[in-house]
């Protein structure tokens, strides 16, 4: 199954997946660490039905098998929610949180491979690529996210200027279609102060893993089917040559989880919202 986009002459085989974390917790509702819990790692994920599970710290992550369709982009983020669930020690459930608080002496008792965070570095793609500063694994708390993934090539060099250049121009414009919007979904400020601020990515061989959201839109299938349209949107807009503009400002309401600024964003450029949802009055 393909999903061919052509605009203005130029066509692409778009595929959309994503990498979310979700945090666990006990027979009493108590958010405990999911290190050892599950089988898997970063490096060698357990293959599941429609994709793959594996423990990230002290939360767990699983990844979908890249989709062609928003039906079928749902279908494998439940399919493996659900081997995930299945997964987990008996009377654990799996929590939908952007931020979890686990307080310092938990997490100084943890094995110093749960205590890792961000192990890869990711770049901004309003500073040209520059580095992002690495998280500070000394905070009483850990984040969950809700990474995307969007293939439109196949085989690209990570370091090549051109590629580069596509990978943040569909940060930024994923930034005013997915990013803007989300500060009105999930009002996570904490998560923001230290990780997915505004241009986080990675440039992949295939395309770009944007890496702003939380795990918010795991909630419901409005919210999955809303990630994947927007990103559609955005490859489009790209290929159609649009480029955002108001860098400054994007950047400003998404880091500091500005309401205000995300409601007259979404106004002025009449950015569209999940199904049955009234954030903007």
């Amino acid at each position: 199954m393909s999903n061919i986009i052509i605009v203005d002459g130029m066509e692409v085989d778009l595929k959309v997946g994503s990498d979310p974390e979700i945090f666990v917790a006990n027979k009493s509702g108590k958010l405990v660490s999911a290190h050892g819990m599950v089988a898997g790692t970063k490096d060698s994920p357990t293959p599941v039905a429609c994709g793959g599970i594996q423990v990230d710290g002290m939360a767990l992550e699983f990844n979908i098998n890249p989709a062609s369709s928003k039906a079928e982009f749902i279908s494998n983020t439940q399919v493996v929610m659900k081997e995930l669930t299945k997964a987990l020690p008996s009377g654990h459930t799996l929590k939908i949180l952007s931020t979890a608080q686990f307080g310092k002496k938990y997490i100084d008792l943890q094995p110093e491979s749960a205590k890792e965070l961000g192990c890869s570095p990711d770049f901004n793609a309003y500073t040209n690529g520059e580095q992002n500063p690495k998280p500070n694994g000394e905070l009483p708390f850990r984040t969950a996210a809700g990474h995307v993934h969007v293939g439109w090539t196949e085989g690209s060099s990570t370091q090549d200027k051109e590629h580069q250049f596509y990978c943040q121009q569909v940060v930024q414009v994923m930034d005013l279609l997915l990013g803007v919007p989300s500060v009105l979904m999930d009002n996570d400020q904490q998560r923001r102060s230290m990780y997915g601020q505004a241009g986080s990515y990675r440039a992949k061989a295939y395309g770009v893993e944007y890496r702003v959201l939380s795990n918010f839109w795991l909630k419901n299938q409005a919210l999955m089917s809303w990630v994947y349209e927007q990103t559609e949107l955005a490859v489009k807009k790209v290929l159609g040559g649009f480029s955002v503009q108001d860098t400054q400002e994007i950047q400003r309401v998404i880091n500091s989880s500005d309401l205000k600024g995300a409601k007259a964003l979404i106004r002025r450029f009449d950015i569209q919202l999940p199904e049955k949802t009234s954030y903007v009055n």
